[in-house]
């Protein structure tokens, strides 16, 4: 790989592997069948693909103790490389947990392994609070991690299966993503998170910030997220329509990103930076109101959590955006920075909003979206209604 088309290291420094291949897999699924083992939900299951494809480098496993506890209370690892999230494995009988435990899906597969290094237990309340900012058994990160198992199990993993890719074409783990930046001599890349359709706000920050690097990671989350979101297969068809008539075609790459939605907001906004650090983004678009949900969170309370880093821990530029929208009196996209007008003048819908309106039938105007992108999401969610 060409040093001058390399992207940024990956955080930590070394892009971790765990994925078992060849023999490997054959004689460790041999062996992983008589071992006991514990079954994981779909964000577990997701959770191990991302860890043994280096997306959530520098970790190679679920968290112990004293990484989890120092990522709840300091948004650090023990080492003191900023991590944001504590990406954990639950149980709920430690009975049988020790030394290598096979992983299941939920379907019964093996799926992984795991060298257990400790089992303890913390408080979900404290962990609530810390990460997600509130206790409300009604925030859907915080009714999760209450459905989920009291013991916490830390280890390291591999990965013998990965789940089959509801897109295959845009499953590219972090080495995948990094060689084809280096391929078309990308060395400043901005990725923009994402868990909706793109709408033209969207769009507005995307091209700004493409005017000041060499490529777009366009990297919609494909992994679980709530029941009332956009399904994945009816996103996925319209960023393909909007980037096929608006965008240039040589300077943005759509991959798909198979976590789950923790709704975590500040704190999901680092986190969502420094995968996509690993992913060899450069540059990390957060707008407003970054993965929040519901009136939990400050809308730019997101961009405001950037500062408790240097940028050389962080090792990615975040770009900030502020609100932006259509301005009927400017005739076209603006935001409080540069449009004096009041906020009549200015078309605006709340994501809730525009479902509400797509699945009655009812199209958003074209100076909220695309209206190629209005016509597949409408077509797309009468299919999923009916």
């Amino acid at each position: 790989m060409n040093a001058e088309t390399t992207t940024i290291a990956p955080h930590g420094g070394t892009l971790v592997q765990r994925v078992l291949e060849g023999e490997e897999r054959r004689a460790a699924l041999s062996r992983a069948s008589r071992l006991p083992s514990l079954t994981l939900d779909s964000r577990g299951v997701a959770d191990l693909g991302l860890l043994a494809s280096g997306a959530y480098s520098p970790l190679t496993g679920f968290l112990s103790r004293d990484d989890y506890l120092r990522v709840l209370h300091e948004m650090r690892l023990a080492s003191g490389l900023p991590w944001s999230l504590p990406i954990t494995l639950r149980a709920a009988d430690g009975a049988g947990l020790r030394g290598t435990v096979a992983l299941k899906g939920p379907d019964g597969a093996i799926v992984g392994l795991v060298e257990v290094r400790e089992v303890f237990t913390h408080s979900k309340e404290e962990e609530a609070q810390l990460v997600y900012g509130t206790t409300d058994a009604k925030h859907p990160g915080v009714a999760q991690l209450y459905a989920q198992g009291d013991l916490l199990v830390g280890g390291d993993v591999r990965l013998l299966e990965r789940p089959t890719p509801l897109f295959p074409e845009l499953a590219l783990d972090p080495a995948d993503t990094r060689r084809a930046f280096a391929e078309r001599g990308w060395r400043t890349v901005v990725g923009f998170q994402t868990r909706n359709p793109v709408h033209r706000a969207h769009e507005y920050i995307q091209k700004a910030a493409l005017e000041t690097v060499d490529g777009l990671l366009l990297h919609p989350l494909l992994g679980p997220t709530k029941d009332d979101d956009v399904p994945a297969a009816v996103r996925v068809s319209s960023y393909r329509v909007l980037l096929e008539r608006y965008y240039p075609r040589d300077r943005v790459l759509l991959a798909g990103f198979p976590a789950a939605m923790r709704y975590a907001g500040p704190r999901e906004a680092v986190f969502h930076a420094l995968v996509r650090k690993n992913y060899g983004c450069t540059h990390f678009i957060v707008g407003r109101d970054h993965a929040g949900v519901g009136n939990y969170y400050g809308s730019y309370d997101a961009q405001r959590i950037f500062d408790r880093f240097t940028p050389a821990e962080l090792g990615i530029q975040p770009v900030r955006f502020e609100h932006t929208f259509f301005c009927r009196r400017c005739g076209g996209m603006a935001s409080p920075k540069t449009c004096p007008h009041e906020a009549t003048s200015h078309v605006i819908l709340s994501g809730s909003k525009v479902r509400e309106m797509l699945r009655s039938g009812t199209l958003p105007p074209p100076e909220f979206s695309r209206p190629e992108v209005v016509q597949v999401l409408a077509d797309g969610l009468r299919e999923v209604v009916v």
